[in-house]
């Protein structure tokens, strides 16, 4: 089993993909620069830690490049400082590491090969007492950041996003100082902080991604614990839709018409490729092929209960429920699902109660229908 959550067979062999091209290129390039000798080292050993956490875990906070870059050159500027200062060879490797820790942490570059960079400008030998402070930035900075620079082209080809950035927190799209609705309910970010700060340990996560993380296992955890509801049991079937090629007054006039939101548009062979509503109409006089928003999918065997945080999202007010070639086969509302999880959640609480009130169970159920 894997060690690090969420790690699977195909990321790790596009991380072992990624450090043979990484490694094989920086080296590749430091080896083809002017001045290279043999007084002046093709690669430190460092780097080859950086490319593990770079292409094997490229959304830790210690993988970012700052930290490869910062933190290899600080920690070897330390390494050198320390190895001029502290003649005692023992003492010179416990204080170059601790300080290289302690410089790190001042300047948000944490990172774990560093440490072993502070320790190479300690133990380097002749080669590295030769270069002297020209040590910690040729070769170690400029190995970081040819490493940064292909991480960043390689990722870009293996559609993972590097550098890291946590996907953003749900905006009130109204703009009053409300909270968005999926924010208003189950813990919030100050319990979270409040979390970090009661278990005291320091996490190879950022605090974004891990609140987003928390909030999918609080949704995950109420699918489960309230039966598997189906898109298809709750869509509506008879969708209006309108052509590609249909104008903005036609448009206009379906949605008025039915008294909706979200108009789904197909083109010739009755596939999706997007949606409009009232805003991108309000002005508008052409097609609606110049009009389209992207549209909020669903397949008919997900669970219903998986689309709160598209509609509460503040951006989409139905989801279109599509088959695999993407034609329609039916549409899910805000309203929709309002309704279903209203229903699960009283039928649950109904069918918990205690046995001896049966007979308003059966009251109240006659009440909610077939």
């Amino acid at each position: 089993m894997p060690i690090l959550a969420g790690a699977t067979l195909r990321e790790r062999i596009i991380g072992c993909l990624g450090a043979l091209i990484g490694i094989t290129l920086t080296g590749l390039i430091c080896s083809r620069l002017p001045g290279n000798s043999s007084y002046w080292p093709l690669i430190v050993a460092p780097i080859g830690a950086s490319a593990v956490l770079l292409f094997a875990v490229p959304a830790s906070p210690l993988a970012q490049p700052w930290p490869i870059i910062g933190g290899n050159t600080i920690s070897a500027l330390v390494g050198v400082a320390v190895a001029h200062a502290v003649q005692d060879p023992v003492l010179a490797l416990g204080a170059g590491v601790a300080l290289a820790i302690a410089a790190m942490s001042a300047t948000r570059c944490l990172h774990p090969p560093g440490g072993a960079a502070a320790l190479t400008a300690i133990l380097g030998g002749p080669v590295v007492t030769t270069s002297g402070f020209l040590f910690p930035f040729i070769p170690v900075a400029l190995n970081s950041l040819i490493l940064v620079a292909l991480g960043i082209l390689f990722h870009k080809f293996s559609r993972r996003s590097y550098p890291h950035v946590p996907a953003p927190a749900p905006a009130n799209t109204h703009h009053t100082l409300d909270q968005p609705p999926q924010r208003r309910v189950g813990f919030r970010s100050e319990d979270v902080d409040a979390a970090l700060e009661a278990l005291d340990e320091t996490f190879d996560i950022d605090r974004d991604d891990l609140d987003r993380l928390l909030r999918q296992v609080e949704l995950q955890a109420m699918v489960r614990s309230h039966g598997v509801l189906r898109c298809r049991d709750i869509m509506s079937q008879d969708v209006v839709r309108i052509s590609l090629d249909e104008s903005a007054i036609a448009a206009r006039t379906l949605l008025l018409a039915h008294n909706i939101r979200t108009l789904p548009v197909v083109d010739e062979e009755n596939t999706l490729v997007g949606t409009v509503g009232l805003r991108e109409l309000a002005t508008a006089a052409d097609r609606i092929a110049r009009l389209l928003s992207s549209a909020a999918t669903a397949s008919p065997d997900d669970p219903a209960l998986k689309l709160i945080p598209v509609l509460t999202g503040g951006h989409a007010h139905a989801v279109i429920i599509v088959d695999e070639r993407h034609c329609i086969l039916g549409l899910i509302t805000q309203a929709d699902l309002l309704a279903a999880t209203a229903r699960t959640l009283a039928e649950n609480s109904l069918f918990e109660a205690d046995s001896d009130n049966e007979h308003v169970k059966t009251e109240i159920a006659g009440m909610l229908g077939p």
